[in-house]
């Protein structure tokens, strides 16, 4: 956010609504439901919210900076955003000089099929947020730019942004372990497939609808009670999930990418049963 500011000198942010960027006071500002944010305010002014399944693009203007989004609302049952919407939001960023900022902790690293979820829609951000799995178990976030934009911190102020433990050197060789293995080892090419069986074997009555992509799913249910039963059935039975934020009725998938078959399949079996019984 301090960046695309410096960057364009603007200071207008547009967020999609029911998306989920953290829990600091900054990306908490960025979050429509004001379940999680009213206990908070004042939050951080000049943020607006566009909702991708009915669009207002007007709130793209001169005055935004950036817009910043997930290509996966993941808290929302991981709900891929449209090629259409995607598109027509690249456009205006092109015609209007807004920055597009993607967060990535969530679908990054391999986890969509691809080692970024961008890749699906043939777009490069102007700024890439990664998190969680890019640290390889340790705890490491990066914000990524091209040169040209991340030297708009170097000056007016000078060291324009600073943190205390980044670049923490034993964070560093975790991630890059984490990421040599995922890259030499390529283990988002066995993703597609994996998806492909639990969509297979997920068929049930009670299960409505399984939404998301690559490993990074939702098991759609007609109501929350039926979802938070169902979870506690299965942290009972060794199987470990949870929900969404703004999806409660749905119960998460979200594995290792290195998860075998016999594992998903005995994964799949363990929720069926629960299921019918």
């Amino acid at each position: 956010m301090k960046l695309a500011k410096r960057t364009n000198g603007r200071n207008e942010i547009v967020a999609l609504t029911n998306s989920y960027h953290g829990s600091t006071q900054g990306s908490l500002s960025l979050m429509s439901n004001e379940y999680f944010s009213s206990a908070f305010r004042p939050l951080i002014p000049g943020i607006k919210f566009i909702d991708p399944s009915n669009p207002d693009y007007d709130v793209l203007n001169e005055n935004t900076s950036c817009i910043i989004m997930e290509l996966v609302k993941s808290e929302e049952g991981c709900k891929p955003l449209t090629q259409d919407f995607v598109n027509h939001i690249v456009r205006i960023c092109r015609e209007k000089n807004i920055l597009l900022v993607v967060d990535e902790c969530q679908t990054g690293l391999g986890r969509t099929g691809k080692l970024f979820a961008f890749e699906h829609y043939s777009i490069v951000p102007d700024i890439l947020v990664l998190g969680k799995a890019f640290g390889g178990g340790m705890p490491l976030g990066a914000f990524i730019a091209s040169k040209k934009i991340m030297d708009n911190l170097t000056h007016n102020p000078v060291l324009g942004h600073i943190t205390t433990f980044g670049g923490h050197p034993v964070c560093c060789a975790a991630g890059m372990a984490a990421f040599r293995q995922l890259t030499e080892q390529k283990l988002y090419e066995t993703v597609k497939e994996k998806e492909i069986l639990f969509r297979k074997l997920l068929k049930h009555p009670k299960i409505k609808s399984v939404c998301g992509t690559g490993l990074l799913l939702a098991v759609e249910f007609e109501s929350e009670k039926v979802c938070l039963d169902t979870i506690r059935k299965c942290i009972e039975n060794g199987l470990f999930t949870d929900w969404f934020l703004f999806a409660p009725h749905c119960l998460r998938i979200a594995p290792p990418l290195t998860i075998s078959s016999q594992l998903i399949e005995r994964s799949c079996e363990i929720l069926l049963n629960i299921l019918n019984n």
